[in-house]
């Protein structure tokens, strides 16, 4: 270990790890817990490294937006510590070039590292959750081969120079070392995964743009991108993967799209006419069509947001809400004076807090600064908004803080003005969109599947036409789905569209038929123009502060009741949308895992390792299939 003060990059880390190296003889080395890391020096290259609690040094967060995962850090190795605790629990260093295997066992919490001298190493177990996110960071930066033979291994290739490596070559895309540039993204892709991924969008866009027509070749530059998102694993071994078929003979009839006139938004007078003489909310569901139809008046969103996001129930009276909002103010100070109350010594031994901590200060700095409530140095607004981050930390210590979870409390803040009350508001919004901002990214993975399914079902000929120009992944809507359209319209549009969201009408998932409605709008530029995988990209990004907003909302309320009329709606999209399934010759049939399956009529089932189901309708035959189409190792 004599390179342990050598400056190097970490690339990922996990504390709480157990130890267990295979020449161990003492007892008390068997339960050894330190944090496990992918560290990458200037002289030796990329190693593994497990270093004991005791003699764990401090790594510094970088500025990132958009991260799920805080991965890359600079930090000085030191061996501080004292020789009796590194006697007990020494250090473990592997270089990853030595690497020639490892297995991943017991609940996939544990895992095993096999050099290529045939030395079984180390053996590692993950305490808290599993070894998932390690394995990810380590096909990030290695090139790996799951075994046929054996669903637990995973084999380091003896060729270090793979395909992905070439592609970057031949198409000159960079002028620094391809090999680096590639590791670099896909290292970057599994721990920053929102903005590796734009940051490479925006890089492909550049250069399809300003390249030359002879130098720029697009079928080249989507493969490309494909290609680097998949890492070209194999998939024999996808655990728990499945796939459908769902034959709808004739396929869905859609009748004419029918008129959805927006209204008045909610006003001051309607609002009492709603509340008895104790307070009572009465008709609710008649109140919420209104705000459905168009929104709530600006001066009254400081009492209607609390109902909405579930602060206040609509059946207490004005009593009621004076004791909860008591017992609420009381809570949250509770909750705030744990973090403010934590010393700077338990600060630095305590990292989870510590890296939330210097998210939120740096997200802070950068929310909404341009408008007048944010704007200026030493702005009170802003520390507020630090503090209910802060305060959510300690009510959510599970999720913690995630970047961009600051844009959905902005607006929050900015109509509610008291800390208490845009806390508690904030609270309930997370409520809906937290699975957005989770690690394993089930929310985000769920809601493109569910979206690939109704554009195939509502617009077949834009879903087939992104499909042929390498976009059915419909990732270009990640931003949209992430912060809910936060970016793409102007800050008082926004609040109007999450009121309309947050009435949960007319049916669950609406976001998503907003999404077909933008697309439904965009759709024969997109094809009259024959825009390929970076021109839908960049065109997307740009209707940003473009769409208008009330005829976006009534395109896709009529998109709601032509398919809820539509004959033969495959049942994957009616309970998409909150019907009941029919139960007919569409249901689904679950197969077996298949890597993949070319059908006749040319509808093509792809499975892959942590790949997204998508549905692919085939207007021609009238055979509706999930298809797993994106397949990010990040995810």
């Amino acid at each position: 270990m004599d390179e342990l003060n050598d400056q190097g990059v970490e690339l990922y880390s996990h504390h709480g790890v157990l130890v267990k190296s295979q020449n161990q003889i003492r007892d008390d080395d068997s339960h050894c817990s330190g944090t496990l890391s992918i560290i990458e020096y200037s002289g030796i290259g990329k190693c593994i490294e497990w270093k004991p609690t005791e003699v764990l040094v401090d790594s510094e967060t970088n500025d990132q937006e958009w991260a799920m995962v805080n991965a890359v850090g600079r930090r000085n190795r030191t061996s501080s510590g004292s020789n009796e605790s590194q006697s007990r629990c020494r250090s473990v260093r592997i270089e990853v070039a030595h690497l020639k295997s490892f297995r991943v066992t017991r609940n996939r919490q544990q895992v095993t590292l096999m050099e290529r001298d045939g030395t079984t190493h180390s053996v590692f177990f993950f305490q808290h959750g599993n070894a998932d996110c390690f394995v990810a960071a380590l096909k990030g930066n290695i090139k790996t081969v799951r075994s046929k033979k054996d669903k637990h291994l995973y084999i380091v290739p003896d060729e270090p120079e793979s395909q992905l490596d070439r592609s970057f070559a031949e198409l000159e895309l960079f002028t620094e070392n391809t090999t680096d540039v590639v590791w670099k993204f896909v290292r970057n892709l599994h721990h920053r995964p929102y903005e590796t991924t734009l940051e490479t969008f925006a890089k492909l866009t550049d250069i399809w743009l300003f390249k030359s027509s002879e130098q720029r070749r697009e079928e080249e530059v989507a493969e490309l991108l494909n290609r680097s998102l998949t890492l070209n694993e194999t998939s024999a071994d996808a655990i728990g993967e499945e796939y459908a078929v769902v034959d709808l003979r004739n396929g869905p009839l859609l009748p004419p799209r029918p008129p959805a006139p927006r209204g008045p938004p909610l006003s001051i007078e309607q609002w009492a006419q709603f509340q008895d003489e104790d307070g009572h909310i009465v008709e609710v569901e008649i109140l919420k069509d209104i705000i459905f139809r168009g929104g709530v008046v600006p001066n009254l969103r400081y009492e209607v947001w609390k109902f909405l996001l579930g602060y206040f129930p609509w059946d207490s009276t004005h009593a009621d809400r004076q004791k909860l909002r008591k017992q609420k103010v009381e809570e949250y100070f509770q909750m705030k004076l744990q973090w403010r109350s934590i010393t700077p010594g338990q600060e630095q031994r305590f990292s989870d807090y510590r890296e939330r901590k210097s998210l939120v200060e740096k997200d802070v700095n950068r929310t909404d600064r341009t408008l007048p409530f944010f704007a200026g140095e030493n702005n009170e607004n802003l520390m507020l908004l630090s503090d209910i981050l802060m305060t959510y930390v300690m009510y959510n210590f599970d999720l913690g803080y995630v970047q961009g979870m600051s844009d959905l409390l902005s607006p929050i803040l900015c109509v509610m003005t008291n800390e208490v009350d845009a806390f508690w508001c904030f609270v309930g919004f997370m409520d809906k969109v937290c699975s957005n901002f989770e690690l394993d990214q089930a929310g985000m993975k769920q809601q493109l599947q569910q979206l690939h399914c109704l554009l195939s079902v509502t617009l077949p000929d834009l879903s087939a036409y992104l499909e042929k120009h390498e976009s059915g992944n419909m990732f270009f809507c990640f931003r949209w789905l992430l912060v809910l359209f936060k970016r793409e319209f102007s800050y008082q549009d926004i609040m109007r569209l999450w009121e309309v969201l947050w009435t949960d009408l007319p049916c669950p998932n609406f976001h998503l038929l907003l999404c077909v409605a933008v697309l439904d709008t965009q759709q024969h530029i997109l094809m009259e123009n024959n825009y390929g995988f970076t021109e839908i990209l960049k065109h997307i990004n740009d209707l940003s502060l473009h769409i208008e907003l009330d005829s976006t909302l009534s395109k896709a309320e009529g998109i709601y009741h032509q398919l809820t009329s539509a004959i033969c709606l495959p049942d994957v999209a009616r309970k998409i949308i909150g019907l009941d399934p029919l139960g007919g010759p569409d249901t689904l049939e679950q197969k077996e895992p298949l890597q993949t399956t070319d059908i006749d009529n040319g509808l093509k089932v792809e499975e892959g390792p942590e790949s997204l189901e998508t549905l692919t309708f085939s207007p021609r035959t009238g055979e509706v299939a999930f298809e797993r189409s994106l397949n990010l190792n990040y995810l």
